[in-house]
């Protein structure tokens, strides 16, 4: 730790870290609703610890910013920078899946330096904050999403500015203590624009048009709904804020005039819509962004059934694709996930969307644990009914996880819903096999399902019409690359957890 000129501590070194994880191919973990291992890796923005970096970065504090699975680092890297930096803190996100992986790591930390503090972080430990304490040597389980609000305000209390922020659990006297529940009453205009050299941003992506650059932003946390039984990111943020769209526009031409970039997707888990979608839009066209950027994002079908006229000013506005969760194709499933949606209203928003000349990535879910080989079939035929129709671009499909701290995981513990202890098998919850029970299929057969769902691009009416829809070498390049990730989906659900 730094100390001023009369020895009170000023600034900390501390590591923001990813550390190598050893599983069944590459783990999505950063910033992701759904974790599942990948033999494609795909590294996503981890939006709101980048916003943390920055944050403790610009209070002074020495930040080291390690992501060993973006930069495909191995764990002794981790350990040898752990060895030779010795920070005073180290802060992991984690999730159910890796928890114990997690809880190893953090031992492992503990030998190296027991005086390192260590944090977690995340929707698993946020859930049941007190059980890191009684598995590792961890030091604060921080609650809530706002990571970086909470650990500008940690670190604060390390060295005597404030108390500890609200949803901190601690150790005490050898006891477990905490600071109430935690609190979503940062403003989000007030943070600083994320340092997308400290943070490595290049490292991160996804299946985008224009190649590079590419980088993420994040217009609000987490979703104007908030209430899907399935979605572990309301244990983080129960409550919708967005940025102004002022602040928005800002960031975009900060990285158009400082990162030459040319496209951006939003992480939101629900863009924001109404009026403030088109203030965006009409911003991005007086500001003449849409002609330097290509825009993607998130949003609800039923958002562009009720605002049709949206659809031509966001094509203006450089609108490239949207992200839609179709879920199911049965209304009984949607109404029973909290979804507040109609099928019919999917179908018409993708024909909508399409019309417009925007492009749709469908999410769909299978193994819910009332629904029938049957219902299953019907979401799988929907789907393909929607691509063949070139109503939708892309399809992406999960197997259905309970995490805990939702309604769907507390459900489904009363129910007795889940195929194993659901308390001392979180590894178990990783995608590599069903977590639920479903009534007439096997854990085999519901992996296949969701393998079936990737075929559905092995159709001759989608490849001829990606074939036709190539104008340049960029387009070539894209549907290759879409391609090949297609495949390793296929391989993803082909294999089953033995």
């Amino acid at each position: 730790m730094q100390r001023d000129e009369i020895g009170r501590i000023s600034a900390m070194k501390i590591m923001i870290s990813y550390p190598q994880l050893q599983g069944k191919g590459s783990p999505m973990l950063t910033q992701n609703r759904q974790f599942q291992w990948m033999s494609q890796g795909s590294y996503i923005y981890p939006l709101v610890m980048a916003s943390a970096a920055t944050l403790l970065a610009r209070e002074g504090h020495d930040v080291i910013w390690h992501d060993g699975i973006a930069e495909q680092l191995s764990y002794e890297n981790f350990l040898e920078e752990v060895t030779s930096s010795r920070p005073d803190m180290i802060i992991m996100e984690t999730k159910t899946p890796v928890v114990k992986l997690h809880w190893s790591i953090i031992d492992d930390i503990k030998k190296i330096d027991p005086d390192i503090k260590t944090v977690l972080v995340g929707d698993h430990v946020t859930a049941l904050p007190e059980e890191s304490f009684r598995k590792c040597s961890v030091d604060f389980v921080l609650t809530g999403g706002d990571y970086d609000f909470g650990l500008k305000a940690l670190a604060d209390a390390l060295y005597g500015k404030t108390k500890l922020p609200s949803g901190t659990y601690y150790r005490q006297d050898g006891g477990i203590r905490n600071t109430g529940a935690f609190s979503l009453s940062g403003k989000l205009d007030s943070l600083p624009f994320i340092d997308r050299k400290l943070t490595k941003a290049h490292l991160y992506f996804e299946k985008w048009k224009k190649r590079e650059p590419f980088r993420y932003t994040m217009a609000g946390r987490d979703c104007p709904w908030g209430r899907c039984s399935f979605c572990s990111w309301t244990t983080l943020y129960p409550s919708f804020r967005t940025r102004s769209v002022e602040s928005l526009l800002n960031e975009i031409e900060m990285l158009v005039e400082d990162f030459g970039v040319k496209e951006i997707f939003d992480d939101t888990g629900n863009f924001p819509a109404g009026g403030w979608l088109k203030r965006f839009c009409q911003g991005l066209i007086e500001r003449g962004l849409n002609k330097e950027i290509l825009f993607s994002c998130n949003m609800r079908f039923d958002y562009l059934v009720k605002r049709p006229e949206l659809l031509s000013l966001m094509k203006k506005a450089g609108f490239r694709k949207m992200k839609s969760g179709l879920e199911s194709a049965n209304q009984a499933t949607l109404d029973k996930i909290n979804k507040n949606i109609r099928v019919e209203d999917i179908v018409e928003g993708c024909r909508l969307a399409s019309g417009a000349g925007l492009n749709i990535q469908l999410t769909v879910m299978v193994g819910y644990p009332w629904e029938t080989r049957k219902d299953a079939e019907r979401t799988l035929d929907l789907a393909r009914n929607l691509m063949a129709k070139g109503h939708a671009e892309m399809l992406q499909a999960t197997v259905v996880v309970p995490y805990p701290g939702t309604p769907l995981f507390k459900e489904a513990v009363k129910k007795g819903w889940i195929r194993f202890n659901p308390i001392d098998s979180w590894q178990r919850y990783d995608m590599t096999e069903p977590v639920l029970e479903t009534p007439d299929m096997t854990p085999e057969e519901v992996m296949k399902m969701c393998s079936n769902i990737y075929k559905s691009f092995v159709t001759p009416q989608f490849i001829l019409r990606q074939i036709l829809g190539i104008r340049s070498r960029e387009d070539l390049d894209y549907v290759l690359r879409g391609s090949k990730a297609v495949l390793g989906h296929i391989l993803d659900f082909s294999r089953i957890r033995s």
